[in-house]
């Protein structure tokens, strides 16, 4: 079992940085196999990927939408995954999630993740 606690969140104006993290509790050993997900929620629409990494961090993928302003980092060693979100703009107003995964699929997939976290919220300003 793995629990995933999102922080970070806030108001924020457009233009600005801000840096999420989320932190796992389960071994380090667990944490290392897993990919990890980062999907976001914007008022009305549905829950769409933005970020993820593979195993090691070697490996990452990016939606077209936060290509280029986010970072996905992995921090095996602390059980820790961030979202570092640079030039923020309006359309990224929304509820952030983190996602763990064992298993093998697409990392835009829901369906393949296997724990969540509860959600941070960030609103941007112009």
């Amino acid at each position: 079992q793995v629990q995933l606690v999102e922080s970070g969140g806030g108001l924020v104006q457009a233009g600005t940085s801000l840096r999420f993290s989320c932190v796992a509790s389960t071994s380090e050993q667990t944490f290392s196999r897993s990919a990890l997900g980062w999907f976001r929620q914007a008022p009305g629409k549905e829950r769409e990927f933005a970020a993820a990494t593979n195993m090691a961090g070697m490996r990452s993928l990016y939606s077209d939408a936060v290509k280029g302003r986010f970072t996905i980092i992995r921090d095996n060693a602390k059980n820790t995954v961030f979202l570092q979100m640079n030039r923020l703009i309006e359309e990224d107003t929304a509820v952030y999630y983190c996602a763990a995964k064992l298993a093998i699929g697409p990392f835009q997939r829901e369906a393949t993740y296997d724990y969540w976290g509860q959600g941070t919220q960030v609103t941007v300003s112009s």
